[in-house]
C-alpha cells in the first residue's frame, strides 16, 4: 500500500527548482538502506540502483521529479519589499495574499495594491507578477537584507491533510511520484531497476535529460501527476482526467508521443489486476518523458500519472484510492517491462 506518512514528509519539505536539497537529503536517507548503489550527479539528481531477484532483460529507469514550482527574489526595494519572478509555470491567480517562506525560514505574505485603490480597468483582472511583492515586515532595504538575499527561493506555505478520501497538500506534483518510487525501492524487486529522482523538471525537464544520458536505459517509466479539471463549471469533455478513476495513462502530450506498445501494456495490466485506470483525454502539458525518450539513441517511454486538481497552486488534491491503485499498477508494469526483451 502507498505510504501516506512518507508522502506527507516529502510534501512538507521545500524544494523549488534549483533548491531541492532538503527533499534530496530526505530521499537519500529513505533509500540508502535498500539501494545497492546511489549516485548524486552534478545536477543534483539522485540515481539509485537496486538489484532484484532476477537480472532485467530490459534496462528500466523509473523517474519522478523532486522539484516544485515557486518564486525567487529578484529585487529588494527601499521600503524593504521583495520583488520576485516565478520559477516554473505557477498560476499567478492564486498568489495574492498567500503566506510564503523566503530563503531559510523567513515568513512573508504576497501583497498587492489594496482593492479600494484600483482604477476601473484594473478591477476584476488578474494582478500581473510585476505588481506583486513579498512583505516580510521589514522597515527598509537594509533591514530586509539582514535576512533575505537576491536569488532566495520563495515557497508557498501550505498544510497536508487527508479527508473524505482526498489528499491535499503542497507539491503533490511530483512528491507523490517520489513516494511511490521510494516505496518500490524499499520492497523486494523481481528484476534489477534504476530509480531516478530528478531536479528542475518544472523549468524544462533539465535534470532528467542528464540523468537519462548517464543511466542509458532501454526503457523508462515516468511517474507523475497531471491536471484534473473535473471541477464545477467545466464541461465533461474538458475534464482531461478525473479524481477517483485510477491512474492516468497518456498516449501523447506536448513533449512526447509515448511508446504505443507500452501504452497498451499499461492499460492491459490495469485490466488484468482489476485496477481502475483512465486515459488522459487531452494532448496537453508535458513531463520528464519529453527529455528522456530522445536521449542518446532513444528510449522507449511510458508515463503513469495521478490525477491532481489545482496543479501548480499552493494546495493540490489527489484521491487516496488513486494513490494506492496507481502504485500497484506501476509496480506490476515495471516488472513486465524489465522482464521482457526490449524490441
Amino acid at each position: 500500500m502507498a505510504n501516506i506518512q512518507l508522502l506527507q514528509q516529502l510534501c512538507e519539505r521545500q524544494g523549488i527548482s534549483g533548491n531541492e536539497e532538503a527533499v534530496r537529503d530526505f530521499i537519500v536517507t529513505q533509500v540508502t538502506p535498500y539501494a545497492d548503489r546511489i549516485t548524486i550527479d552534478a545536477m543534483g539528481n539522485v540515481i539509485a540502483e537496486k538489484k532484484g531477484a532476477n537480472r532485467a532483460k530490459t534496462k528500466l529507469m523509473l523517474n519522478a521529479h523532486m522539484d516544485e514550482v515557486g518564486l525567487i527574489v529578484t529585487h529588494i526595494d527601499s521600503d524593504g519589499y521583495l520583488k520576485f519572478a516565478t520559477v516554473g509555470g505557477i498560476d499567478k491567480r492564486v498568489l495574492c495574499g498567500r503566506s510564503v517562506t523566503v530563503g531559510n525560514g523567513v515568513p512573508g505574505v504576497i501583497g498587492v495594491k489594496p482593492i479600494h485603490l484600483l482604477k476601473g480597468d484594473e478591477k476584476g483582472k488578474a494582478v500581473p507578477i510585476h505588481d506583486m511583492y513579498v512583505d516580510i515586515g521589514a522597515a527598509n532595504r537594509e533591514e530586509a537584507e539582514r535576512t533575505v538575499h537576491l536569488g532566495d527561493p520563495v515557497c508557498l506555505d501550505s498544510v497536508f491533510h487527508v479527508q473524505n478520501g482526498m489528499i491535499r497538500g503542497r507539491a503533490l506534483d511530483d512528491r507523490v511520484g517520489c513516494a511511490i518510487l521510494i516505496d518500490m525501492l524499499q520492497s523486494d524487486l523481481l528484476y534489477d531497476m534504476t530509480f531516478v529522482f530528478c531536479v528542475q523538471e518544472e523549468v524544462g525537464t533539465r535534470g532528467s535529460r542528464t540523468a537519462a544520458y548517464r543511466v542509458q536505459p532501454q526503457a523508462a517509466l515516468v511517474v507523475e501527476t497531471t491536471t484534473a479539471a473535473d471541477i464545477a463549471g467545466v464541461p465533461k469533455e474538458k475534464h482531461v482526467c478525473r479524481l477517483g478513476k485510477g491512474a492516468v495513462i497518456s498516449f501523447m502530450d506536448k513533449g512526447t508521443i509515448y511508446d504505443r506498445d507500452y501504452y497498451t501494456l499499461a492499460l492491459q495490466t490495469a485490466k488484468e489486476l482489476q485496477l481502475p485506470c483512465q486515459v488522459k483525454q487531452a494532448v496537453a502539458g508535458g513531463n520528464d518523458a519529453g527529455a528522456i525518450h530522445v536521449t542518446r539513441g532513444g528510449v522507449r517511454t511510458v508515463a503513469v500519472s495521478l490525477a491532481c486538481r489545482y496543479l501548480h497552486a499552493a494546495m493540490g488534491q489527489i484521491a487516496l484510492d488513486d494513490f494506492h491503485s496507481a502504485e500497484k499498477l506501476i509496480m506490476k508494469l515495471a516488472e513486465q517491462i524489465a522482464g521482457s526483451q526490449s524490441g
